[in-house]
């Protein structure tokens, strides 16, 4: 049987509503996870945040290589994900932007990065190809090794992995999806 356009995309609308759906459930987990503890009496008063999460600072050395500084302890996964992504940034100026995406994306990549316990990548999976402009995922996986390490995980529960959308625009310049999800 030929493959046409429609399938094409309902196959395509599948695999994207099936990574949608992981994130979300995995999302879930960690709120029960958090409720669960605390029903327990594991805290009894609300913890205060990690040092300034939104606080990444880098230096530029000679050669315009970014170093940033020391990352902060996440207490979650979606604190790992925040940092991350402001690390992102912050590594990559003069690729990344910070407004609004445009309507009309160039390209859309979405990878999953599995991480050692000290935050340092261990390994990358593309969960999402973009129909056009495949290098888009090369540069999105470099752009996080610059970016980390992202902390240590060792005290969150396995696996230590997270996913990351890259949002590129016209220019090749991308914005992580995290931020927008603030």
């Amino acid at each position: 049987m030929p493959c046409t356009d429609s399938v094409k995309r309902l196959m395509f609308m599948g695999c994207l509503m099936a990574v949608m759906g992981s994130t979300a459930w995995l999302a879930g987990c960690a709120s029960k996870k958090q409720e669960a503890a605390s029903s327990t009496g594991a805290t009894s008063t609300p913890s205060k945040p990690a040092a300034d999460p939104g606080a990444v600072t880098g230096t530029v050395k000679p050669g315009g290589r970014v170093v940033l500084s020391a990352p902060s302890q996440s207490r979650n996964w979606k604190e790992v994900r925040l940092q991350a992504a402001r690390r992102l940034v912050a590594a990559n100026p003069d690729i990344t932007y910070m407004g609004k995406p445009p309507d009309l994306l160039r390209a859309i990549p979405v990878l999953t990065f599995e991480l050692n316990a000290d935050g340092t990548i261990r390994r990358v999976e593309v969960m999402r190809y973009p129909s056009q402009d495949r290098e888009t995922v090369n540069i999105a996986v470099e752009s996080m090794r610059r970016a980390a390490p992202f902390g240590n995980v060792s005290h969150l529960p396995k696996p230590w992995r997270f996913n990351e959308t890259f949002l590129f625009n016209n220019q090749h310049k991308f914005k992580p999806m995290t931020l927008d999800q603030l």
